[in-house]
């Protein structure tokens, strides 16, 4: 494979025998960062016949999709973002109409199909509404990859049952598939295929090999011949290289940087004057230091010394500092901006004059409860950034949160975190599951991939074990490999002899906890909400029955019980012999 995506893109239209072409395409190869983290972008899009405004509704269509697409977050998952933006557009093309004169003619307003496909690294993604279609070249034949969104009413009468801008929602059709090198794909309005044959487009294509606006042309010409009588416009797209199969710019990044040597006291460091090693562990350093040219106090982030000839660990350790960058939240530790040329491999951060939850768990083993809920409600804000962005923490544990000496909570960890653009990206690193099994999940155990409400699960064991000293499943997660098993887990009641919890507050953690996914709260404002808020359905709650709360003195209760029956029972048959 190459190193970078690459593709060859013809392009026609022609209004035909109608007075005005209402038909509109476009396409866009962007330069780099844009190539690897959004792709290429062809669309195509027809205006309704009985519209005498639909060219305008289908020139916005694509304009807007080819500037707004780019613009989203990169850490979105092409799917995500193709879709928030045709969304957008299709609200803006019925707002139109609602305001024009076609208020109660939608079918004469601001309305168009639309068919659109995103080529990013080895994967095809197509979004898709209307009649506009797109097909596979398979040799001399078409295959069809579109669903036509049409009513019939008689062989030569039909409707569109969907289209952009005629209600105020829409149902966007969406698919990806991999792709290879050489593959050919066209998009065509029905003025052109319902016209011409596959064996026709197919030796345009061939015969125009290197001028592929030619063989367009030469289709839309056959269509033209062939009595066609509507607007027509084809495009084709060709593969011509895809780009290796590994994360190109951390790769070229980690190969151009040193490793660091281990950095000890007032040793002067790519500009940085080292005061102290704050933290050390199997995954990393984190170093105390001064920036020589700013004076600022900073946190060193270097890679572990027995890792660094693990290429994948020092690709995530990478990583960090990508995601650290786009997000920008209080909760968050903050990277430091670059003023000069770094050399080495290591990550600049904020410092933060604080402690760990950890730590503070030691120094608050009994913490107040409006104590946990603001140190919970600050976590949740931070997540909720990771989510904005589709990103999943999957590492949330006490040594990964900071409370400085404000109060204010930070996550200070991303090494784990999943990125759903890159997972779209067959050149980006796959995420692993990194976390501590303490806090992580029961689905990932059972092989499932982790999702919003994964990081709440996480979540709520913290808040669970700041309020019991305890964790709800004791170890048992981190043994489970089967649905069955998951669906086994026995959460053990937060309430007990020993604390002041309140019993509607233990339906609150039951249920961010609970080991089907589909069973949690549906969201992170959801859970912060109830903690504060007493939740009806858990108003009526009894204590729970001391199995729950403590099964050890249960079952020592029980022995002891059976015991005393025990021998009670033998002193009766000594007496009765």
């Amino acid at each position: 494979m190459s190193s970078a995506l690459r593709v060859s893109i013809g392009q026609g239209s022609d209004k035909g025998r109608k007075a005005v072409n209402q038909d509109f395409h476009g396409a866009c190869i962007p330069g780099e960062p844009q190539l690897s983290a959004k792709g290429i972008v062809v669309a195509i899009a027809d205006g309704i016949g009985s519209s005498d405004v639909s060219q305008v509704a289908s020139a916005a269509a694509v304009r807007g999709l080819l500037e707004d697409y780019y613009c989203t977050a990169d850490a979105w998952s092409v799917k995500r973002s193709g879709q928030r933006v045709l969304t957008a557009i299709n609200s803006w093309l019925y707002a139109q109409t609602q305001r024009s004169q076609y208020r109660f003619e939608k079918d004469r307003g601001y309305a168009c199909t639309l068919s659109v496909l995103v080529i990013k690294s080895t994967t095809a993604h197509i979004f898709h509404v209307g009649d506009t279609r797109i097909y596979r070249l398979q040799g001399l034949s078409l295959e069809l990859l579109t669903t036509d969104h049409r009513v019939s009413l008689s062989s030569a009468q039909h409707y569109l049952s969907r289209a952009l801008g005629i209600n105020p929602q829409v149902e966007i059709d969406y698919q990806s598939f991999a792709i290879e090198p050489g593959e050919v794909y066209v998009l065509a309005t029905d003025g052109v295929y319902e016209h011409v044959e596959a064996t026709v487009i197919a030796a345009a294509i061939r015969t125009h090999e290197h001028d592929l606006d030619g063989a367009a042309r030469t289709v839309i010409d056959a269509a033209m011949h062939a009595g066609s009588a509507d607007n027509l416009t084809m495009q084709v797209v060709r593969i011509e290289a895809l780009p290796r199969q590994d994360n190109e710019e951390i790769q070229r990044q980690r190969s151009s940087l040193a490793l660091p040597p281990i950095l000890d006291a007032r040793m002067e460091f790519d500009g940085y004057t080292i005061l102290r090693e704050l933290h050390g562990s199997s995954r990393s350093h984190i170093y105390l230091a001064i920036d020589n040219e700013t004076g600022q106090r900073v946190a060193l982030k270097t890679p572990s010394i027995d890792r660094q000839n693990d290429g994948a660990y020092l690709d995530r350790f990478l990583v960090e500092e990508w995601v650290a960058r786009r997000i920008n939240n209080a909760h968050i530790l903050k990277p430091c901006t670059p003023t000069r040329q770094r050399n080495f491999l290591y990550v600049a951060m904020e410092f933060i004059d604080g402690k760990t939850l950890a730590q503070w768990l030691i120094d608050h083993p009994k913490p107040d409860l409006e104590a946990v809920r603001n140190i919970v409600a600050q976590i949740a804000n931070g997540l909720q950034a990771f989510h904005r962005l589709e990103m999943l923490h999957q590492d949330l544990r006490p040594d990964n949160i900071m409370i400085d000496s404000a109060g204010t909570v930070k996550i200070i960890d991303f090494g784990s975190v999943r990125v759903a653009g890159w997972i779209d990206n067959a050149a980006a690193p796959r995420a692993e599951i990194l976390g501590a099994i303490q806090y992580t999940a029961p689905e990932y155990f059972v092989g499932e991939g982790g999702s919003e409400r994964s990081d709440l699960f996480a979540l709520g064991v913290l808040s669970y074990q700041m309020l019991t000293g305890r964790l709800p499943y004791g170890t048992q997660v981190a043994r489970i490999r089967t649905k069955a098993a998951q669906r086994q887990l026995q959460y053990v009641s937060a309430l007990d002899e020993q604390r002041e919890i309140p019993a509607w507050l233990d339906g609150v953690l039951k249920k961010a906890v609970h080991p089907n996914p589909q069973k949690r709260y549906d969201t992170l404002s959801e859970f912060v909400y109830d903690l504060r808020h007493p939740n009806r359905a858990f108003l009526n709650q009894t204590r729970a029955p001391l199995l729950e709360r403590n099964p050890v003195l249960f079952w020592k209760s029980l022995a002891l019980i059976l015991a005393a029956v025990v021998v009670v029972l033998l002193n009766m048959i000594r007496a009765m012999s």
